[in-house]
Formats: structure tokens, sequence, C-alpha cells
């Protein structure tokens, strides 16, 4: 149960005045919760982005057009627009000593302008400020007080990111109106820590930020946001410590054997495997041995060689005479750790099968049925594999591929199908170290540093999409030479006001010029047919794959040596490094051309330089990470992942480490969080919802 102390802050913002159904819809969309209701401490947590600074009284003759000013004026006329023309603008004309300025109205009542600027008073009005026709004009005033109301108007006011259909002045009302609303709530950061930082409390920090006096008082460095961005990460860590001490303190099953099938995996392997691989597999033969439940999660780069460890981990439950099972976030991942697997595991003696949403009727039955009995020793599948009707006999392994696609939620679900289920998460995003903390806190870590060996460099390009015809030329001659080639568009087809080349029309362009060698491949294609081009375009039938970035994970094509990426400037680096990944699978050598719409933006590139320097992913990750923040590196903003609302690891990342060590600190003084300071930290979780970590605490 929620503290009652908090309630006020999780009313909804209909709650507050001025917020009605339609006011509050808007707010989700702004909160990016669209499925569920905006509360007053979504409205809290959502930050100003810079001041409207009223605290200089220019002249009208000092006033720079295009910023915003705050003047005194005499108001002098009334111009409103002519009866039968009533489009045309009201316009009020005021002057100081110095200069004159047009103040302009658009669909404006007469009776209530000329009732605000009575003619000869004098009225401060505050706004943005333009040129027109050689004149100084304000469009629209923010703000118009007489001389007598000039105490009641903010100095410095916040500016918020908005939503269309929002403007600034209701959200400003119902930020206030939400700040009436915190209570007095227990200190939960540590003393120390507090007298050390000179943080100040939740509430004067969130009052702070929404009515500044200084306009560095909302800085994202500042102490008031810093110390709400340290409460953000300290309930990250807590929960995530929480889950950890939860899972130590199930008892787990230790499964261990002489290794006897993962020799014959190894054996069956066409190579041998690399430094990491073999301490990778170790750390998880010596954790599947414990009586303690494993959960690790086993980062390596684009073709490091995941799937092969996971089959290994596999064999040892098998060995054991339990069952595994991998689960991957879409079905051509699932198919294609399939392909990999099968042939391994065959030659070992391991019974492996799928199951997809694809699977249906009698097929899908049997392969329950078997899996039910254990005639099933490793199964492969999508998000189904969570469905009620899966039933093992004995899970005893949960291998879950592209861990940042699924939620903690799905992750526990697998775990939920054995008993004391040991945890394996793959992903191929390699991830920087901060967010490591941040995401995987409650798991240990294992990572694939090297390419298998045999795999030559990429050379990697950059080439102005006005040298297309040259590109496709370039294409040409691979073809002719028997080589094959990925094409990347960023969409489907031509969307309204996009310039961005569609994969449709590109399929369409390159068809017409090389005929039958080109297939296509996109996400809105049905299964069936999207398996059905890759295995074309795999088995050499077809040399030239236009695609979307649906084979950005996952695809195994080794033949494949050209890449050519369209509009790279419009992806992040960590996709436009999967996407490369694709190629440079097989000996021979592999180039990868990033074309760009010239002039390119700074971080754009940033970006592209980058890709050309390295293919070390990790280098990349750190990189991205600097370029453009957590949420989107993780995939978190379409995810379901909590990405952060207050911290920016670019700013705050160095309080992480603190909030783990005073996380780590608590709850080994405290584990149940039932001191007095405890009592504080779970109203921490539970208003930065992680309110599952304490659920877990009266588990158990």
């Amino acid at each position: 149960m929620r503290p009652t102390l908090l309630d006020p802050l999780f009313a909804t913002l209909t709650t507050l005045p001025g917020v009605g159904p339609k006011l509050e819809k808007l707010y989700r969309r702004l909160f990016g919760r669209e499925d569920v209701p905006a509360r007053v401490v979504d409205l809290l947590l959502h930050l100003p982005v810079g001041t409207i600074d009223r605290r200089s009284r220019p002249k009208l003759r000092d006033v720079v057009p295009g910023s915003v000013a705050t003047v005194a004026v005499t108001v002098e006329s009334h111009r409103p627009p002519p009866p039968n023309r009533p489009r045309l603008p009201y316009r009020i004309e005021t002057f100081d000593e110095t200069g004159t300025l047009t103040l302009t109205y658009f669909h404006a009542k007469r009776d209530y302008l000329e009732k605000l600027f009575p003619i000869g008073e004098v009225r401060y009005v505050s706004g943005v400020t333009a040129l027109y026709d050689g004149m100084l004009q304000m469009v629209h005033p923010d703000r118009v007080v007489s001389e007598a109301e000039l105490d009641k108007l903010p100095m410095l006011e916040p500016v918020y990111p908005l939503t269309e259909g929002l403007t600034l002045n209701p959200v400003r009302k119902a930020v206030d109106a939400a700040l009436g609303r915190i209570p007095d709530l227990p200190e939960w950061q540590d003393g120390a820590w507090i007298e050390r930082t000179g943080f100040p409390s939740f509430g004067d920090a969130t009052h702070t930020l929404h009515h500044p006096t200084e306009p560095a008082d909302i800085l994202p460095e500042g102490p008031a946001w810093s110390r709400l961005a340290f409460d953000e990460l300290l309930a990250g860590q807590l929960a995530l410590a929480l889950v950890r001490a939860h899972q130590r303190k199930l008892p787990g099953r230790g499964s261990s054997g002489e290794g006897l099938l993962r020799a014959k995996v190894i054996a069956a392997l066409p190579y041998s495997l690399t430094p990491s691989q073999g301490r990778a597999v170790d750390d998880i033969v010596t954790d599947l041995a414990k009586p303690h439940r494993m959960i690790r999660l086993l980062q390596g780069d684009v073709g490091s060689g995941k799937t092969v460890v996971a089959l290994l981990a596999a064999a040892t439950v098998v060995e054991a005479g339990r069952q595994a099972a991998l689960m991957a976030p879409t079905e051509i991942l699932v198919r294609q750790h399939l392909a990999t697997i099968a042939p391994l595991a065959e030659k070992a003696g391991i019974r492996t099968a799928i199951i997809t949403g694809r699977e249906r009727g009698k097929e899908r039955t049997e392969t329950l049925e078997r899996l039910a009995l254990g005639e099933i020793d490793l199964i492969v599948g999508t998000h189904a594999l969570f469905q009620e009707e899966v039933a093992f006999r004995d899970l005893a392994l949960a291998i879950v591929d592209e861990q940042h696609r699924f939620g903690v939620h799905q992750r526990l679900a697998l775990a939920r199908k054995g008993e004391a289920v040991d945890m394996l998460v793959l992903t191929a995003t390699p991830i920087p170290r901060t967010l490591v903390l941040t995401y995987f806190g409650d798991m240990e870590i294992s990572e694939l540093r090297e390419k298998p060996a045999g795999r030559q460099p990429i050379d990697t390009r950059t080439i102005a999409l006005d040298r297309l015809d040259e590109v496709v030329d370039a294409i040409g001659r691979a073809l002719d030479e028997g080589k094959r080639v990925y094409w990347v568009c960023p969409l489907v087809a031509e969307t309204e006001g996009s310039d961005l080349a569609a994969a449709e029309e590109r399929f369409a362009d390159l068809k017409k010029r090389f005929g039958p060698k080109v297939d296509l491949v996109h996400g809105q294609m049905k299964g069936a047919d999207k398996d059905a081009a890759m295995a074309r375009f795999s088995a050499g039938q077809t040399q030239l794959l236009v695609a979307t970035t649906v084979i950005e994970v996952g695809v195994d094509v080794p033949a494949a040596t050209v890449m050519v990426i369209e509009h790279a400037d419009r992806f992040g680096l960590s996709q436009l490094h999967q996407l490369r990944g694709r190629i440079g699978r097989g000996s021979d050598r592999s180039i990868c051309l990033l074309l760009y719409r010239a002039p390119l933006g700074e971080t754009a590139k940033a970006r592209l330089a980058i890709m050309r320097d390295t293919e070390d992913g990790f280098r990349i990750a750190e990189e991205d990470l600097r370029l453009r923040g957590e949420g989107d590196l993780l995939g978190t903003r379409q995810s379901g992942v909590p990405g952060f609302r207050v911290t920016r690891l670019e700013f705050h990342s160095k309080l992480l480490a603190p909030a783990r060590d005073d996380a780590a600190l608590t709850l080994a003084r405290d584990p149940d969080l039932a001191s007095p300071r405890g009592e504080a930290l779970r109203h921490l979780l539970y208003l930065f919802e992680r309110d599952e970590a304490i659920r877990l605490l009266r588990a158990g």
C-alpha cells in the first residue's frame, strides 16, 4: 500500500483548478504516458528548459528585436480593424521617451483591449519583440500589468516543454497549484551526504526549479535539479538491490555435470572459442553449479558469438537432466538463433524446438506436449514462451536475448515457468558502464570483446546523397562480381512531409535497374514473407536485399559483404553499428557506405566520423550516450523500460556510484527498510514508481 502521505501527489491532474478532461489528455501526451491518467507528481517532475527574465527594463531604443523584453510604455491610440475586414489585426500604438512600440492582437475583443489599455496610461508589457516594416512590435504580449500590479509580475518565469494545444500560462498555473500539494515528506537521503553536497530538501528543490529566482536555479547541474536526480538514481539502485537480494534469498538448484555435452558442442564448432567466450562459459558453469540463482548479463559486440555461449550454458543444464528456454523479441531473431543452434545441438544430441506466434494447430500442440513431457531439451521462442499454456517438465535456465526490449516483469514471467530458474540475459548492444549500473545493477556481467577468428575489418565510408548515381553504379559492379548487398532505408513508404527514402520506392528503382536480383524485406510484411525473402537472399537466389531496420539484429548471412545505409545521419550510432554488423561475418573484405544529405549538423557529423574511425561497439556506445542520452540508446522510449524522468546522465552520471553505494550500505544495515530512514526510503520508492521492489520486501 502506498503511504497515504503521498496521496495528494498521485491524485489525477483534473483535481487541480482549471484542468479538465480535455487538458488532462494533452498532459498525458506531454508526459509520454497516454495510456495512464496524468497525475500531480508527473507535472512536478516535468522540469523547465529555460526562463524568461524580466528583471531588466530596457528603453524601447535598447530593445533587441527577437528577444523577450519587459518595457514600460504609455498607451497612445487604438487601431481596430475596419468592420468589413475583421481578420486584420487589432493594433495599439504605445511609446516611451526613446521610441514607439506597436502591440498587435489577432481575433481580439475590442472592449477587452480598451479596458486593458486605457489611452494615456502607463502599462508594463512583456513578450517577444520583432521588427515589422522597420517598426518594433510585440504580438500578443505574455503579460500586461499596470504600475500598481507590477509587484505581481514574476521577474523570472520558467519555460516548459509543451505539446500541441498546451500553452505556457495554463501549465504555469497548474504547476503553481501542484506545488501547493507537496506534503511535508520525511528526508530519505543520508544526513552526512546532504551536508556534504548542500542539497535542498525534495520540496525546496521542486519549488526552486518551478519558481527560480536566478536563471542558474534551473540548470541540470545545479543543487535543486541534482537533488531530484540523486533521488531518482537512489530509488533505481535501491530497487535493483532489493530484486538482487530477493533473488539471492530464493533457494537455487545447482545444475552441474562433467561437461560432456559442452565438449560435443565445442567439437562441432568450425572454429575455437575466443578467450572471452571461454571465460564467460567458465563463469556461467560456476554460477549454475551453485545453490543460488544465477542472474548474469552477457554483453558482446555484434558477431562476438553470444548464441554459442548461450548454447553451452543450455548444454550444462540439459546434461543435468533439465531444460532451457531462449526468448528473443522478434521472430526473425528467434529463427536466426535456431539456425545457429540447431546443427550444433543435433551433433551433441540436444533436442530443440521453436515456438512463436506463427506455430499453430497440430504442430504447436505437439511441441507443447513434448515440452511438458521433457522430450524437448531447449526451446527457442518469442514472448509466446511465457503464455499460460506453455509448461515445462523442469525448466532450469531462462536465456533472454536483447534484454532491454523486455521489462523486468517479462523476465520474471519466464523464470516463473520452473522452480528456482537461473537467468542468462544477452545483449548485442554494448552498454556503457554507467548504464550497466543503472539498468542491470541486479546482475553479474560477462563481456565478449573479441570477434571470432578470421573476420576482417569493415571499410566504412561516408558519401553525400547527391552522388547516389555513382553508388548505384558501384553496386552494379559488385553484383556482377557475385557479391551480396544490403540496402537499408529508414521508412517503409513515403510519408507526408518526409523526404526520407522509402524502402518500397528504393526497391522499385533498383528492381528496374537490376531485375530479379533485387528483393525486399520490411517490418510490415507477414512473418512468412519476411522469412522467404531472407531465405532467398541467404541462398543467393537474390543478391541485393532492400530492407528497413528489421535486419538490425540477428540476421546472419556470411556471404553478404556490402551494405548501403541511406540517410545514415538520421540513425543513432548504436543502430548504425548494429546494422553494419550484418556484414563482415565471413572471411571476405566488406564495405559499408553511409549516405547522408548535406549539409550535416554537428552531432550527425560527429556520429558518422566515429563510425568511420572504429568498429569497437563499446567505444561507440560511450559516444552514443554522450551525443544522445540514455533513453534513445537503450530504446527505452519505445520499450517500456523505465527511462529517467529527471536524471540526465551527461550531467548526473557522477551521482550514480554514490547512489549505488548508499543503496548497498542501507540494505546491508536495514534489509527490511524498517528503520526510520528505511521507512522514508519506502516513500522514495513509491514516489519514483519502483514499488515492485516493496512487493518483494513484503513477499520476503
